[in-house]
Protein backbone atom coordinates (compact mmCIF):
# COMPACT_ATOMS: atom_id res chain seq x y z
CA UNK A 1 0.00 0.00 0.00
CA UNK A 2 1.21 3.45 -0.82
CA UNK A 3 -0.29 6.73 0.45
CA UNK A 4 -2.60 8.24 -1.76
CA UNK A 5 -3.24 11.13 0.40
CA UNK A 6 -1.06 13.11 2.58
CA UNK A 7 -2.20 16.10 4.97
CA UNK A 8 -0.37 18.90 5.02
CA UNK A 9 -2.40 20.97 7.59
CA UNK A 10 -1.00 21.48 11.11
CA UNK A 11 -2.58 19.79 14.61
CA UNK A 12 -5.58 21.13 15.55
CA UNK A 13 -6.52 22.01 12.05
CA UNK A 14 -9.04 19.44 12.07
CA UNK A 15 -6.81 16.57 11.41
CA UNK A 16 -8.44 13.95 13.61
CA UNK A 17 -11.78 14.70 12.31
CA UNK A 18 -10.07 14.34 8.85
CA UNK A 19 -8.16 11.10 9.76
CA UNK A 20 -11.67 9.78 10.56
CA UNK A 21 -13.16 11.03 6.86
CA UNK A 22 -10.40 9.83 5.20
CA UNK A 23 -11.16 6.00 6.35
CA UNK A 24 -14.95 6.50 6.12
CA UNK A 25 -13.99 7.12 2.13
CA UNK A 26 -12.45 4.16 1.69
CA UNK A 27 -8.99 4.76 1.94
CA UNK A 28 -7.50 2.98 4.33
CA UNK A 29 -5.96 3.41 7.43
CA UNK A 30 -5.00 7.30 8.08
CA UNK A 31 -2.13 7.80 9.73
CA UNK A 32 -2.21 10.43 12.55
CA UNK A 33 0.36 11.54 15.31
CA UNK A 34 -2.25 9.12 17.49
CA UNK A 35 -0.72 6.12 16.07
CA UNK A 36 2.67 7.55 16.89
CA UNK A 37 2.13 7.22 20.92
CA UNK A 38 2.23 3.60 21.90
CA UNK A 39 4.72 2.29 18.83
CA UNK A 40 8.05 2.31 20.02
CA UNK A 41 8.83 1.39 16.47
CA UNK A 42 7.30 4.44 14.94
CA UNK A 43 8.87 6.44 17.65
CA UNK A 44 12.38 5.59 16.11
CA UNK A 45 11.56 5.70 12.57
CA UNK A 46 9.84 9.38 13.03
CA UNK A 47 13.03 10.28 15.15
CA UNK A 48 15.53 9.33 12.43
CA UNK A 49 13.80 10.91 9.96
CA UNK A 50 13.86 14.24 11.87
CA UNK A 51 17.79 13.56 11.95
CA UNK A 52 17.93 13.22 7.95
CA UNK A 53 17.34 9.32 7.66
CA UNK A 54 13.54 9.10 6.66
CA UNK A 55 12.16 5.68 5.86
CA UNK A 56 8.87 6.12 4.33
CA UNK A 57 7.89 2.88 3.32
CA UNK A 58 8.49 1.62 6.59
CA UNK A 59 6.57 4.61 8.67
CA UNK A 60 3.77 4.63 6.60
CA UNK A 61 3.05 0.38 5.93
CA UNK A 62 -0.04 -0.16 5.76
CA UNK A 63 -1.07 3.22 5.82
CA UNK A 64 -3.00 4.56 2.70
CA UNK A 65 -3.50 8.48 3.79
CA UNK A 66 -1.32 10.21 6.56
CA UNK A 67 -2.40 13.73 8.84
CA UNK A 68 -1.35 15.75 11.28
CA UNK A 69 2.00 15.73 13.15
CA UNK A 70 4.25 14.45 12.58
CA UNK A 71 3.63 14.32 8.65
CA UNK A 72 2.62 17.77 8.36
CA UNK A 73 6.68 18.81 9.33
CA UNK A 74 7.64 16.53 5.97
CA UNK A 75 5.05 17.39 3.61
CA UNK A 76 7.38 18.50 1.09
CA UNK A 77 9.59 15.42 1.41
CA UNK A 78 6.27 13.11 0.90
CA UNK A 79 4.86 15.51 -1.43
CA UNK A 80 7.74 14.66 -4.29
CA UNK A 81 8.20 10.73 -2.79
CA UNK A 82 4.83 9.37 -3.29
CA UNK A 83 4.24 12.36 -6.47
CA UNK A 84 0.76 10.40 -6.98
CA UNK A 85 -0.64 11.36 -3.85
CA UNK A 86 -3.03 14.26 -2.95
CA UNK A 87 -2.34 16.73 -1.01
CA UNK A 88 -5.15 18.51 1.32
CA UNK A 89 -4.18 21.66 3.46
CA UNK A 90 -6.44 21.85 6.43
CA UNK A 91 -7.06 24.81 7.96
CA UNK A 92 -8.87 27.27 10.54
CA UNK A 93 -8.34 30.83 12.36
CA UNK A 94 -4.89 31.43 13.16
CA UNK A 95 -6.03 33.07 16.23
CA UNK A 96 -8.46 30.25 17.57
CA UNK A 97 -5.64 27.62 16.01
CA UNK A 98 -3.11 29.39 18.60
CA UNK A 99 -5.27 29.18 21.27
CA UNK A 100 -6.27 25.26 20.93
CA UNK A 101 -2.56 24.30 20.56
CA UNK A 102 -2.05 26.10 23.98
CA UNK A 103 -4.70 24.19 25.52
CA UNK A 104 -3.87 20.90 24.24
CA UNK A 105 -1.00 19.71 22.21
CA UNK A 106 1.24 22.87 23.41
CA UNK A 107 -0.42 23.53 26.91
CA UNK A 108 1.90 24.32 29.48
CA UNK A 109 0.34 21.38 31.86
CA UNK A 110 1.39 19.06 29.53
CA UNK A 111 4.71 20.76 28.79
CA UNK A 112 5.43 20.33 32.30
CA UNK A 113 5.78 16.53 32.54
CA UNK A 114 6.88 16.24 28.50
CA UNK A 115 10.06 15.01 29.46
CA UNK A 116 8.89 12.21 30.90
CA UNK A 117 6.66 10.72 27.97
CA UNK A 118 7.99 7.64 25.89
CA UNK A 119 7.03 9.32 22.67
CA UNK A 120 8.83 12.94 23.85
CA UNK A 121 11.84 12.29 21.24
CA UNK A 122 9.06 13.03 18.23
CA UNK A 123 6.97 15.60 19.71
CA UNK A 124 10.54 17.42 20.61
CA UNK A 125 12.57 16.82 16.90
CA UNK A 126 9.54 17.01 15.26
CA UNK A 127 7.01 19.75 16.18
CA UNK A 128 9.05 21.43 18.80
CA UNK A 129 11.34 21.73 16.36
CA UNK A 130 8.88 22.99 13.80
CA UNK A 131 8.14 25.94 16.20
CA UNK A 132 12.08 26.70 16.61
CA UNK A 133 11.17 25.29 19.85
CA UNK A 134 8.94 28.73 21.01
CA UNK A 135 5.74 26.83 21.79
CA UNK A 136 4.15 29.20 23.93
CA UNK A 137 5.14 32.21 21.80
CA UNK A 138 1.86 33.91 19.84
CA UNK A 139 3.77 35.47 17.45
CA UNK A 140 5.82 33.31 16.94
CA UNK A 141 3.54 30.44 16.37
CA UNK A 142 0.90 32.28 14.32
CA UNK A 143 4.11 33.60 12.18
CA UNK A 144 4.82 29.59 11.53
CA UNK A 145 1.08 28.48 10.83
CA UNK A 146 0.85 30.94 8.39
CA UNK A 147 3.84 30.72 6.43
CA UNK A 148 3.84 27.19 6.46
CA UNK A 149 0.01 27.62 4.86
CA UNK A 150 1.45 30.14 2.18
CA UNK A 151 4.29 27.52 1.58
CA UNK A 152 1.69 24.87 0.85
CA UNK A 153 -0.08 26.41 -1.58
CA UNK A 154 2.73 27.92 -3.47
CA UNK A 155 4.16 25.26 -3.81
CA UNK A 156 2.10 22.54 -4.68
CA UNK A 157 -0.06 22.61 -7.90
CA UNK A 158 -3.86 23.49 -7.71
CA UNK A 159 -5.19 20.57 -9.20
CA UNK A 160 -2.88 18.57 -6.79
CA UNK A 161 -4.11 20.21 -3.30
CA UNK A 162 -7.41 21.06 -1.41
CA UNK A 163 -7.56 23.53 0.92
CA UNK A 164 -10.25 22.57 3.33
CA UNK A 165 -11.71 23.03 6.41
CA UNK A 166 -13.66 20.87 8.55
CA UNK A 167 -16.68 22.93 8.34
CA UNK A 168 -16.40 22.85 4.53
CA UNK A 169 -18.36 19.01 5.31
CA UNK A 170 -18.26 16.40 2.90
CA UNK A 171 -18.74 18.00 -0.62
CA UNK A 172 -15.29 19.19 -1.40
CA UNK A 173 -13.36 16.47 0.50
CA UNK A 174 -15.12 14.03 -1.96
CA UNK A 175 -14.93 16.02 -5.25
CA UNK A 176 -11.07 16.32 -4.94
CA UNK A 177 -10.99 12.73 -4.45
CA UNK A 178 -14.00 11.37 -6.69
CA UNK A 179 -15.61 9.60 -3.69
CA UNK A 180 -19.94 9.46 -3.28
CA UNK A 181 -20.75 11.53 -0.45
CA UNK A 182 -21.89 9.36 2.32
CA UNK A 183 -24.96 9.87 3.70
CA UNK A 184 -23.48 10.21 7.59
CA UNK A 185 -22.89 13.77 8.35
CA UNK A 186 -19.23 14.37 8.46
CA UNK A 187 -16.85 13.60 11.65
CA UNK A 188 -16.24 15.68 14.45
CA UNK A 189 -13.77 14.66 16.80
CA UNK A 190 -10.88 15.76 19.21
CA UNK A 191 -12.77 18.64 19.88
CA UNK A 192 -10.58 21.10 22.31
CA UNK A 193 -12.95 20.35 24.86
CA UNK A 194 -12.77 16.28 24.20
CA UNK A 195 -8.76 17.18 24.07
CA UNK A 196 -7.77 19.05 27.57
CA UNK A 197 -9.13 16.46 29.83
CA UNK A 198 -7.09 14.10 28.35
CA UNK A 199 -4.00 16.57 27.88
CA UNK A 200 -4.64 16.65 31.56
CA UNK A 201 -4.57 13.44 32.72
CA UNK A 202 -2.09 12.61 30.44
CA UNK A 203 0.23 15.50 31.93
CA UNK A 204 -0.37 14.13 35.46
CA UNK A 205 0.70 10.46 34.31
CA UNK A 206 3.81 11.27 33.42
CA UNK A 207 4.48 14.17 35.68
CA UNK A 208 5.39 11.96 38.54
CA UNK A 209 9.08 11.70 37.33
CA UNK A 210 9.27 15.13 38.58
CA UNK A 211 9.11 16.65 42.37
CA UNK A 212 6.06 19.19 43.31
CA UNK A 213 8.43 21.98 43.47
CA UNK A 214 9.84 20.56 39.89
CA UNK A 215 6.36 20.43 38.09
CA UNK A 216 4.99 23.66 39.45
CA UNK A 217 7.89 26.18 38.51
CA UNK A 218 7.65 24.62 34.99
CA UNK A 219 4.24 24.97 34.65
CA UNK A 220 4.30 28.68 36.25
CA UNK A 221 6.99 29.42 33.31
CA UNK A 222 5.61 28.17 30.99
CA UNK A 223 1.74 30.15 31.70
CA UNK A 224 3.50 33.23 32.41
CA UNK A 225 5.49 33.06 28.93
CA UNK A 226 1.98 31.99 27.07
CA UNK A 227 0.51 35.34 28.48
CA UNK A 228 3.43 37.09 27.46
CA UNK A 229 5.23 38.23 30.73
CA UNK A 230 8.80 37.14 30.89
CA UNK A 231 9.37 34.82 33.62
CA UNK A 232 11.09 35.13 36.57
CA UNK A 233 14.79 34.64 36.74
Amino acid sequence: MTLSVIGAGLGRTGTASLKVALELLGLGRCHHMSEVFGSPDQIDLWVKAANGAPDWPAIFKGYGAAVDFPTAAFWRELADYYPGAKIILSLRDPEKWYESTQETILSPALTAGFHHMPFAPVVKSVVHGFFDGEIHDHDHLIKKFNQHNEDVIRTIPKDRLLVFEAKDGWAPLCAFLGKPVPAEPFPRVNSKEEMKPMMTAMAARFAVGMSAAERDAAIKTARETVHGRKPDA
